[in-house]
């Protein structure tokens, strides 16, 4: 039977009712009844024990809970100082043998097992509870007034079905003056830490929060605006308002702005139509072709040559020497956006540093461009004499290193102001600077002198005799020549240059023009990690011009490996032309070889000209084969056949399908002797008795031909028969 009482806590009257020992889902009393006594007296055939006494325990009033039944001797501490395990309040134990809408289902041996593991799990966690109170008790302020007549529940007049148990509920320990209160003070100090971290953290993360949120802003304004901006895009017009001068990255990289970088940029795009291509110059001038800087350009009549840069060819047509006009080009700052792509141009920026694992290049104004794939084409700088840069500033200051169109413009403006000019120089460039100002010379009243250490003009390349006839051919052209002249000094003496030879010759001129030679850009190598040819410079590469995976080399900076003659460099305008077209085929995945034996030309005025093939160096031996020449033997002739002066342009690749070489027992071509006069002909230089290196002398459109001699690499018995195939018996 149930026992109810009442009993007051802070003033409140709580029902207590409570089940006799034994009552469980209302049938305990028949379960007693039922079981056989045991010895003790007791049901269950065991042991009994005597019905618990009321456990006394204080409550929030100082009131106690009474619990029936008889009462349990305590329990002895197995030593000293251990605290006794106190019993079960009556509360609890009311609380814990609450019916289970599982235990009916689960019949009364599991029920039991039940009752008896929730017991032990709820003492555990109320003797924890009990623990932390006590560890908290000297931080609890103590009750006052109400506050000690009970827990804040109570206080609230919250329902005793709602409340915890009063272990539970109360912080404070056993017969202690705390309450629950610690506990709010407690979860409200957890939550303003969590707030003040939060703080802390939003704070020192503000300028990342604000950085992210400016970005996510600007990338959805230009995906608003991205149709208007496929519109401009496709007009070939800029939205100077949103974008960058310089695109931050770009699919392909272009260092260097001449020749080959062009021809690559040409090609990149006839094999990818939507390909974005971004050329770095250091030139402040669009793409554009050297040849004529020293050829057809001084011989225009046009006053304004140096402003339009407008030439006649030699048979009489006019072109520009830039590549393309300006409109071919697109804006640097439109080209990540044009629909169909395009090739951009930055102009007079140099790099000055480039990382090829980051796949970036830096600019000389401290800009950062990141790439996919690139192409160096640095091409190379004039150099100059010792002498000359041992020399003071006033003489620099009267120096001109031949290279560029402003060295053009410099130039021509300088031989309409001074009267003499001296040309340091025998080679290709000289020469061509020397019959050039000898033409106004004779018209102007200038006198342009030129010197050389070699015995005559383009002595590194033509065999002596040639050279001796070329350098009478400039000569009459209006220069004073000077071979065998090597430069010890240079001083100012007075208004004009004094230049000391060391043959003790002195020279005395207003300016002087160097022209010795070209070193090859290769400042790069040393930030990138590319490996430089020792013998000849520039940036060694592989068969396909690659210097890394991801890099490649083309014109005057590439020192590539020739299958035929070995590993070279080469300085001329064809080769620029053919490796810069090869590696931008490679840029797009051709993987083509550069076996290529490029050309080169030279004209000393309209009527003398020759182009060459291979390796002519004039320490080799040689065999020659002449004619006599006719009127179509000259340079403006084959511009007229060709329909360009830049006569690369017309046979760059062209090669023999075939050659067909009679055998013949007619003797070896004789050697021309001093003083005749050597129309047009072909020179062939040997090693090991193989051709390796031809010129055409006043024999043009010939040069498939060449080529495919020098490819096939034979011996030959009858040179002479071998000059037949190039037609020059023809009239």
């Amino acid at each position: 039977m149930a026992v109810q009482r009442v009993r007051q806590q802070g003033g409140v009257e709580v029902a207590d009712m409570r089940r006799p020992i034994g009552v469980e889902d209302g049938r305990g009393e028949q379960h007693a009844a039922a079981r056989p006594a045991g010895p003790g007296g007791g049901g269950g055939g065991g042991k009994t024990h005597p019905r618990r006494e009321t456990a006394r325990r204080p409550q929030h009033g100082g009131q106690t809970i009474e619990a029936s039944g008889a009462e349990r001797p305590p329990r002895k501490a197995g030593r000293e100082g251990v605290r006794q395990r106190r019993p079960m309040g009556a509360r609890r134990r009311a609380l814990a043998r609450a019916p289970c809408g599982r235990r009916g289902r689960a019949g009364p041996a599991r029920g039991k097992r039940r009752e008896v593991t929730g017991d032990m799990f709820r003492c555990r966690v109320a003797a924890a509870g009990g623990s932390l109170a006590r560890a908290l008790r000297p931080l609890s302020p103590a009750p006052r007034g109400r506050a000690a007549a009970g827990n804040l529940l109570q206080r609230w007049n919250v329902p005793v079905k709602l409340q915890m148990s009063r272990q539970m509920a109360s912080s404070g320990v056993p017969r202690g003056k705390g309450d629950s209160s610690v506990f709010v003070l407690i979860v409200g100090l957890s939550t303003l830490g969590a707030g003040a971290y939060a703080y802390k953290t939003l704070k020192e993360n503000k300028e990342r929060f604000t950085s992210r949120v400016t970005t996510i802003t600007t990338r959805s304004q230009e995906n608003e605006s991205s149709p208007s901006d496929a519109d401009t895009a496709s007009q070939g017009t800029a939205a100077p308002g949103a974008r960058p001068e310089v695109p931050s990255h770009v699919p392909f990289l272009l260092i260097g702005g001449g020749t080959a970088a062009f021809a690559a940029a040409r090609s990149i795009r006839a094999r990818d139509p939507g390909a974005r291509v971004l050329i770095v110059s250091e030139d402040p001038a669009l793409p554009y072709m050297r040849p004529p800087l020293s050829k057809e350009l001084w011989f225009s009549d046009d006053p304004n040559v140096t402003e339009t840069l407008r030439f006649k060819q030699w048979n009489g047509k006019e072109r520009s020497i830039y590549f393309q006009p300006p409109s071919f080009y697109v804006p640097a700052r439109d080209l990540p956006f044009v629909e169909n792509g395009g090739v951009a141009v930055l102009c007079g920026k140099k790099v000055v540093h480039m990382d090829v694992r980051g796949n970036v290049v830096k600019l000389s104004d401290g800009t950062q461009i990141s790439y996919d794939k690139c192409l160096i084409a640095t091409g190379g700088s004039p150099r100059n004499l010792p002498a000359i840069e041992r020399a003071g500033k006033d003489v620099q200051q009267r120096l001109t290193l031949f290279r560029k169109i402003e060295d053009f413009k410099n130039l021509e403006k300088i031989s309409r102001e001074v009267k003499s000019i001296t040309i340091i120089g025998g080679g290709f460039l000289g020469s061509e600077l020397a019959c050039a100002l000898g033409r106004r010379a004779q018209a102007r009243g200038l006198e342009v002198i030129q010197l050389f250490p070699e015995n005559g003009n383009m002595g590194k390349v033509l065999p002596e005799y040639l050279s001796n006839w070329t350098t009478e051919k400039v000569r009459r052209e209006g220069v004073k020549v000077m071979p065998n002249a090597v430069v010890k000094s240079v001083s100012v003496c007075g208004n004009r240059l004094m230049i000391k030879l060391k043959n003790g010759q002195k020279v005395e001129t207003d300016h002087i023009v160097a022209a010795v030679g070209l070193e090859p850009n290769v400042e790069l190598a040393k930030s990138a990690g590319l490996e430089v040819d020792s013998d000849f410079g520039g940036f060694r590469v592989n068969a396909e011009l690659q210097a890394r995976s991801n890099i490649w080399v083309a014109g005057d900076a590439a020192c590539f490996y020739d299958i035929k003659l070995g590993r070279r460099r080469v300085e001329h305008h064809d080769h620029a032309v053919v490796s810069g077209r090869l590696a931008g085929e490679n840029m797009t995945g051709a993987a083509k070889p550069y076996w290529h034996q490029s050309m080169f030309w030279s004209d000393l005025g309209p009527d003398v000209g020759y182009e060459a093939i291979g390796l002519v160096d004039s320490s080799l031996p040689t065999v020659g084969v002449f004619a006599k020449a006719t009127a179509k033997d000259t340079p403006k002739s084959a511009t007229e056949q060709s329909g360009t002066g830049i006569r690369s342009e017309s046979e760059t690749e062209a090669e023999a399908s075939e050659v067909a070489i009679s055998s013949s027992s007619s003797p070896m071509p004789q050697v021309p002797k001093q003083g005749e006069d050597y129309g047009k002909g072909v020179i062939f230089y040997l090693r090991d008795k193989v051709v390796v290196g031809i010129v055409l002398w006043n024999v043009f459109n010939r040069m498939p031909i060449a080529r495919k001699i020098i490819k096939d690499g034979e011996e030959h018995a009858d040179l002479n028969e071998v000059a037949k195939l190039f037609n020059i018996h023809e009239d």
